[in-house]
């Protein structure tokens, strides 16, 4: 083994979602096998690798920055580009100084051969391939990770639903699910050294549609069955794929944390209808009251987004009310980015940014105020907390519910799981005391 000075250092940006995580995690791995020594990307290294992102205007404008970033560590190094704004402007990236070859959001596993092809050759490599051509799931998989209590475990990619905003089907093409005996192998693996495993995914509750006779439900029954599995969570599952039978197999099994994230988008139908989302909001509200029926602790976080085409003031103000019915834990709330390529790129009426900016204002607010009258409710009960990491003179941790809380222990409680009492609350991160044993 080399000494750590001699090694060659690779650096990892990440931009986007969990599953980009996850795949900047499997590329790490290929380069840890192969003898790199992993950096900060805040550091000189020998590599940089950029995982980018585009679903918004503002990611695919980190993801350029980060690919000059990079440079001013070592503006000798070689950059390799992976992801979504590479999918989609190839040239342009591939143009960028120093980057050296560059994948979309497949071929991932290729890069550091296409390292090596550069440096032989001296010509940069355009690795992209066509996104309708692909059928199967990606050959990637992770054993670990090694700054995480909580792992991701990526069951398929891409989508089908072309919701008319989003640029990612076109991006990471149709679903193609990770085989099942492949899946429970990984899971089986990340158990050993994880606390929690992140079920997550391009379309997580697409899973199996292109497999037959698996479905996301056989892959959850298959889980719980697992003895010697940790807690699992669904990273996001749209609210269409919350079926009787998932709810039955989520309220049956203590093995599913009690938390979905359902994205909802927007709390206007006519506005739900322009983003050819799958449902209006009588569907929405009567499966969150069915799987809430089930599931009484249930914690719901959802995304929304905020100044789509023709949204009037009375829309928006739908949104508002039908968010605060529905009572959710947390909001993710996102202002609009046409994104060139998608059927809403086309639509007139577009909302001026000022008023999105407010419109975000009041959303964000309202979000706040349910998010800390949730964690209120919780105070003096006894919460399941993942240690992650110290903070000052704290340790820190979510809770199954997804309550950030703080409370005072030893570093040797990192990594492991343990019980603390909630004792007030302090949105974004709470406090509470540990229950010793």
């Amino acid at each position: 083994m080399k000494e750590a000075d001699d090694m060659k250092k690779v650096a990892f940006t990440t931009l986007g979602c969990k599953v980009n995580s996850y795949e900047t995690e499997a590329l790490w791995e290929i380069f840890r096998q192969k003898g790199y020594q992993r950096v900060s990307d805040t550091k000189a290294a020998d590599v940089y690798i950029v995982n980018t992102c585009l679903v918004t205007n503002t990611a695919a404008g980190k993801s350029r920055q980060m690919i000059h970033r990079v440079l001013k560590h070592n503006p000798d190094a070689d950059i390799l580009v992976m992801g979504c704004l590479s999918q989609l402007e190839a040239e342009k990236v591939l143009a960028e100084k120093n980057v050296r070859a560059i994948v979309g959001t497949n071929d991932r596993e290729k890069l550091l051969g296409y390292l090596d092809e550069y440096h032989e050759k001296g010509k940069k490599i355009n690795g992209i391939n066509r996104v309708e051509n692909r059928r199967k799931f990606g050959n990637l998989a992770v054993s670990g990770y090694s700054d995480h209590q909580r792992a991701f475990l990526k069951i398929e990619d891409g989508c089908d639903n072309y919701c008319s905003y989003c640029i990612i089907p076109y991006a990471r093409g149709p679903v193609r699910s990770k085989p099942l005996d492949e899946v429970m192998e990984e899971a089986e693996i990340l158990a050993k050294s994880h606390q929690e495993i992140i079920l997550t995914g391009i379309h997580t509750g697409g899973y199996g549609k292109d497999i037959e006779d698996v479905t996301f439900a056989t892959l959850l029954w298959k889980l719980a069955a697992e003895n010697n599995l940790p807690r699992i969570r669904i990273s996001s599952i749209e609210i269409h794929e919350l079926t009787d039978e998932v709810i039955e197999i989520l309220s049956g099994s203590k093995r599913f944390v009690h938390h979905l994230h359902i994205p909802l988008q927007s709390g206007s139908d006519k506005i739900l209808k322009l983003m050819n989302r799958k449902y209006d909001t009588a569907y929405y509200k009567d499966r969150i009251n069915k799987i809430r029926k089930a599931l009484p602790d249930l914690s719901v976080t959802t995304d929304i987004i905020v100044g789509f085409p023709k949204e009037t003031e009375a829309d928006f103000v739908d949104t508002l009310t039908f968010a605060e019915m529905i009572g959710f834990n947390e909001l993710h709330v996102f202002p609009y980015s046409k994104r060139p390529g998608t059927v809403a790129a086309k639509m007139t009426d577009d909302i001026p940014g000022n008023i999105k900016k407010e419109r975000v204002g009041r959303l964000i607010a309202l979000g706040e105020k349910m998010a800390k009258d949730a964690i209120k409710a919780m105070i003096g009960k006894k919460l399941e907390v993942i240690v992650e990491r110290r903070k000052g003179d704290y340790l820190t941790g979510h809770s199954a519910g997804y309550i950030h809380v703080a409370f005072k222990g030893s570093d040797d409680l990192i990594g492991r799981k343990v019980d603390v009492i909630l004792d007030r609350e302090a949105y974004p991160l709470s406090v509470g005391s540990l229950v010793n044993k």
